[in-house]
């Protein structure tokens, strides 16, 4: 053997544990998002979103896209009384704020009444407002509170796009340990008008005298459901932003109890080293 390639040998050798360290085998989350509705560009949105969650964890995204741009679209996933089967977790993307029928409303919460997590991203806080004064605070447990009681937050409205400040109040949460507050672009700052004792604020957003909780988590029902919620990402760009899609897939990995105490995924659901 030439003295070049017995040198040459045991350093290539030495690279192996590196080469097989990569992210263990593990059968990827299944998520189903649910996107579309009145007023966002929705279209682009779901493929930012599919991509950038997907890049960051082990998980196959599912899409139900409605094109209709009315505040009533109607979604075919939901058509069937087992629509969620089969799903690790539903992303709620939706902007359906005029969808009232009680009946669809249940329909679309029962799954999570099981026990299936949820993550609810923006236009999502302010659907299914069942009750015909959805802008005053609804008594946990009634008709009119059934989506405020899932999410755990009641929102009805918002101001002007400004640029949010976003500072993270929860330092100890996995799903934010780590992430350095930010300032968005013009967004959409939404307003808190009841706060559930379920519910844990892990961040507040500021538009000049006006801050509101826009990042929290909530255990729901008698099943502790883990529901993940954020009211930022509006716009496109907002949803494109890193930080936006790491605090996301963080959240829906804790969500399904997939993400360690150091804000790391479990063992098989990160991404594998290339």
């Amino acid at each position: 053997m030439k003295p070049s390639l017995r040198f040459l040998i045991p350093a290539l050798a030495s690279l192996l544990p590196l080469a097989s360290s990569a992210e263990p085998a593990a059968k990827p989350l299944k998520a189903l998002l649910v996107i579309g509705g009145c007023c966002h560009d929705y279209a682009a949105q779901k493929d930012v979103l599919k991509a950038g969650i997907e890049a960051r964890a082990n998980i196959d995204i599912d899409v139900c896209y409605s094109p209709d741009k009315s505040t009533k679209p109607t979604f075919t996933c939901y058509e069937k009384d087992n629509w969620a089967e089969g799903y690790d977790v539903i992303i709620h993307d939706e902007c359906s704020a005029d969808v009232k029928d009680p009946v669809v409303v249940n329909r679309i919460l029962d799954p999570h009444r099981k026990g299936v997590p949820g993550v609810n991203l923006h236009c999502a806080m302010h659907c299914y407002r069942v009750a015909p004064d959805f802008k005053k605070s609804q008594e946990s447990g009634t008709d009119g509170a059934m989506w405020f009681d899932y999410l755990g937050l009641q929102s009805t409205g918002h101001g002007a796009q400004q640029p949010i400040a976003v500072s993270y109040v929860a330092a100890s949460s996995p799903i934010i340990l780590g992430l350095a507050d930010w300032t968005t672009i013009k967004e959409e700052l939404y307003n808190n008008v009841s706060i559930h004792d379920t519910a844990k604020p892990l961040a507040r957003g500021k538009q000049g005298n006006q801050e509101t909780v826009v990042v929290w988590t909530n255990e729901y029902g008698t099943e502790k459901t883990r529901v993940f919620s954020t009211s930022l990402g509006h716009n496109t760009e907002t949803v494109a932003d890193e930080r936006y899609l790491d605090l996301v897939t963080r959240g829906l990995l804790w969500a399904c109890s997939k993400l360690d105490k150091e804000g790391k995924p479990l063992a098989g659901y990160g991404v594998a080293a290339p």
